[in-house]
């Protein structure tokens, strides 16, 4: 069952009631080991510039994954018609010997809104293009004409279109020193203040912030930090505690090994025996060519750093898989069957076999990821790190102020030993911008754990996301609230409705949308009381 508690026992009345109505309605090149995990600092960091190399953890690189492909949409049953405007913002909003400006894109959408009653959903943009995220946030469309909402999706300075220097934007640390969280939040700041003062209707409409995954860390942030802008917040997979020792370092990796483990009785068990079969393969004479022709890679495997570089690839795609394990087909990161994990996990149901017939296995597994569609005649190691923009920007940021830490043990998890080394990654991150990490900011700039203080935050984590584990997964206060979808990956509650939805994810946004109406209502009320 959804676990919320906002409202004590009056809420689980509430949600027994929901769930029984709903089911009535409803029928890569370095060092080994010590480095890799480094490399998995935060989903979200792809390789940075040609022949960088700072040890990002896999689970960083697949972060920003997320959200730099441009082929997936979660289709709505309502039409996506919005309108592109742009904002001057000053670069610097915390200095004053500058007055360099750039234009940042918002999109509006506002057939449903109403000026009489309505609200404003605001869509904090992060590490992508905001057309993207308009077109994969099917949830804020699905609830507009029920909240007579104006749509917004602020994009994220130094993403899209968004570029404080233009092209020069990611030349080097002086032309990236503004790209910080505090920033963004101040262009989130400036723009309502814009909205309200030049859209007749808007002045007096109660604003919620939305966001998923880094974007709901913002979310909650800008409720945090500015919550005379914003009446709430919905923070979907939003890992605000995944920073310094808030959380351990292992708790991510081994969600995703519980993912699997739950989808096969043998399958963890299988991915973990994996790792020591490919060093014992690539030890041999012929091994390298081996595992080259039996895992159909389009480049030759030639020394141990391309070992190292495979082994990362596939710790990278089982990570991808947790995080997109929806019960539907997508075409999110790639094309992917319902339950995916579920049909890689079919080639791992004998863990008692060589170590020839164990790669072979995973080259069938692999395939589900890489080749769905049947139209690959090979596999590329380097798919899972394609360079962009996007990446640039949440390299530098995960090298300066989204430092989290990620480790393994190969014991309570399905991946080779690794630790967490805070100065090999700094290090890492001085070659390639000359800047040092903060892995403290974060915590000291947001609060950490100590948030009580702040109210009408709404937590949403799929059990099923690894990045529920830096989450927040238990209500705080009765307005600190939080959400758990069993059966949800990461932030399946802002996708479209979709026909194979969990019933748990529909209760979910039932759930959310109560909480925003509340605050609608309140915030209604307060301006009545003022006049």
């Amino acid at each position: 069952m959804i676990k919320a508690g906002i409202l004590g026992d009056q809420a689980e009345r509430w949600i027994w009631w929901a769930i029984h109505t709903i089911e009535d309605g409803i029928q890569r090149s370095v060092q080994p080991r010590a480095r890799a995990m480094g490399r998995l600092s935060l989903l979200f960091l792809a390789f940075l510039t040609p022949g960088a190399a700072i040890p990002v953890p896999p689970a960083l690189r697949a972060f920003s994954k997320l959200h730099l492909s441009t082929s997936f949409t979660s289709h709505s049953a309502i039409a996506m018609k919005f309108t592109t405007h742009y904002i001057e913002q000053k670069v610097d909003h915390f200095g004053f010997n500058t007055d360099k400006t750039f234009k940042q894109r918002y999109l509006i959408a506002d057939e449903h809104w109403r000026k009489d009653g309505g609200s404003i959903l605001f869509y904090t943009g992060n590490e992508g293009d905001i057309i993207w995220f308009c077109n994969n946030t099917g949830f804020m469309w699905d609830v507009a004409e029920e909240l007579k909402a104006m749509l917004v999706f602020a994009e994220h300075r130094y993403y899209g279109k968004s570029l404080p220097f233009g092209v020069n934007s990611f030349k080097d640390s002086r032309h990236l020193n503004f790209l910080t969280s505090e920033q963004a939040l101040a262009d989130f700041a400036e723009l309502i203040q814009h909205l309200k003062t030049t859209i007749p209707g808007a002045k007096n409409q109660p604003v919620i912030a939305i966001g998923g995954s880094y974007g709901g860390m913002l979310a909650a942030w800008f409720r945090m930090k500015f919550p005379h802008m914003v009446v709430g917040a919905l923070a979907a997979s939003a890992p605000i505690w995944q920073f310094e020792d808030l959380v351990p370092c292992g708790v991510f990796m081994e969600i995703v090994t519980t993912d699997f483990r739950k989808s096969g009785p043998n399958c963890s068990e299988c991915i973990r025996s994996s790792w020591d079969a490919i060093n014992r393969l690539a030890r041999t004479g012929p091994g390298l060519h081996w595992l080259s022709e039996a895992l159909h890679l389009c480049t030759p495997l030639t020394n141990y750093q391309d070992v190292q570089r495979l082994k990362d690839w596939i710790a990278e795609t089982w990570i991808n898989l947790a995080m997109v394990d929806y019960p539907y087909e997508s075409n999110f990161l790639q094309p992917l069957p319902a339950w995916p994990i579920k049909v890689v996990c079919q080639y791992f149901k004998n863990p008692d076999v060589s170590d020839a017939q164990l790669l072979q296995n995973i080259f069938q597994a692999l395939n589900v990821y890489y080749n769905y569609s049947g139209q690959s005649r090979c596999l590329n190691i380097s798919e899972t790190s394609t360079r962009s923009l996007g990446s640039l920007g949440w390299s530098y940021q995960a090298c300066t102020e989204m430092v989290m830490p990620f480790c393994t043990n190969g014991v309570d998890d399905m991946f080779e030993p690794s630790s967490w080394d805070l100065q090999e990654f700094s290090d890492g991150c001085f070659r390639q911008w000359g800047v040092r990490p903060r892995p403290s900011w974060i915590t000291a700039m947001y609060g950490g754990k100590n948030i009580s203080s702040h109210t009408n935050i709404i937590f949403s984590n799929g059990d099923l996301d690894p990045w529920s584990g830096g989450g927040v997964t238990k209500d705080i206060t009765d307005t600190l609230v939080a959400i758990t979808i069993p059966d949800g990956a990461h932030h399946l509650d802002l996708r479209a409705n979709n026909a194979f939805d969990p019933k748990t994810v529909l209760l979910a946004r039932s759930l959310e949308v109560k909480y925003m109406k509340q605050w609608i209502t309140d915030f209604y009320a307060s301006l009545r009381g003022k006049h």
